[in-house]
């Protein structure tokens, strides 16, 4: 910045954050794959419990003990395991989407280039409050989870634009018996449904106060030239973005290239059995992590995955 760099020099028609928000198996992927090509803008799949692995050290996918002591398969064998599994599973991938959405920010402010994502850290919430609904967590986790939330994205600004794909629970059940892993077939209809009330009766209405929103069916979103053609009339006039220069870019910027900062707010230390562990047991994590490649020091100064000029960076 110092040096005469601007922000808004770099941007055009469509360097915006668009996300794309669904149920389980909506078609979420295949349409803002279509919007990213059709636009010129960067795809993101959507933050799995390895998005942490996929874009450090060497790229290999970790053990459960180094991903929150957590994974999909136990979570749809046992949503109400007694040692808090599900909120440890949530709790994990908001600091995925949170840091993913940093990764997005980060892209578009340093080239301009708009990105087309799968979910974010605002939409998160809808699974959490499925659980909550089903029983499957304690009353605790989340007002854990609010206060988190409401920390993790405050330095944030919204997407520009969410589009939401409406698939009824019926057919969604279908799609993962035919699709879906084998203990995805085990999923309730009724965490389905809440997903989808949270979706629209919370969700949908909030983020409409500052952020545009296309809401379709299943079938019309197999015509990706009219989704493209609605995100074409539309004005993007609200929400904070409006209220951006290049002073206040720069210093998002710089937020949202500290990794480590963007991740702090997401482990408020307050006593929740769900995600504590011991000390003995975190620093034997820890150190076991610190040991695998690529690893022991931030990316790009690790000379055991080959990254050179260490001494200049």
């Amino acid at each position: 910045y110092m040096l005469g760099e601007r922000t808004t020099k770099k941007f055009n028609e469509y360097s915006k954050i668009f996300t794309v928000e669904g149920n389980l198996s909506s078609g979420k992927g295949k349409l803002a794959q279509q919007i990213a090509e059709k636009l010129g803008m960067k795809y993101f799949p959507e933050a799995d419990i390895h998005y942490i692995d996929r874009i450090t050290g060497d790229g290999t996918l970790l053990p459960e003990k180094f991903n929150g002591l957590c994974n999909l398969e136990r979570f749809y064998n046992d949503p109400k395991c007694p040692d808090g599994h599900s909120y440890r599973l949530q709790a994990w991938l908001f600091g995925n989407r949170v840091l993913q959405y940093a990764d997005a920010l980060e892209h578009l402010l340093a080239t301009g280039q708009g990105v087309v994502m799968e979910r974010s850290p605002y939409s998160d919430f809808v699974f959490l409050d499925a659980m909550f609904k089903q029983g499957y967590i304690h009353k605790r986790c989340l007002d854990h989870y609010k206060e988190v939330k409401e920390v993790s994205i405050s330095e944030f600004l919204p997407p520009h634009l969410v589009i939401y794909i409406d698939v009824p629970v019926p057919e969604v059940q279908k799609r993962i018996q035919e699709k879906g892993e084998p203990y995805e077939k085990k999923v309730s209809p009724l965490y389905l449904q809440n997903i989808e009330d949270a979706y629209k009766k919370t969700f949908l209405p909030e983020i409409s106060e500052t952020s545009e929103v296309l809401q379709y069916a299943t079938t019309d979103t197999e015509d990706v030239e009219r989704v493209i053609e609605d995100i074409e009339y539309l004005k993007f006039d609200k929400g904070p973005w409006l209220e951006q220069d290049d002073v206040s870019y720069h210093h998002l910027r710089l937020y949202v290239q500290d990794k480590s900062g963007v991740l702090d707010p997401t482990s408020i230390p307050l006593f929740i059995p769900e995600i504590t562990i011991g000390g003995t047991e975190y620093d034997k994590i820890y150190y076991d992590y610190r040991s695998l490649p690529g690893r022991n020091y931030r990316q790009g100064y690790n000379a055991d995955v080959g990254d050179k000029w260490i001494w200049l960076k």
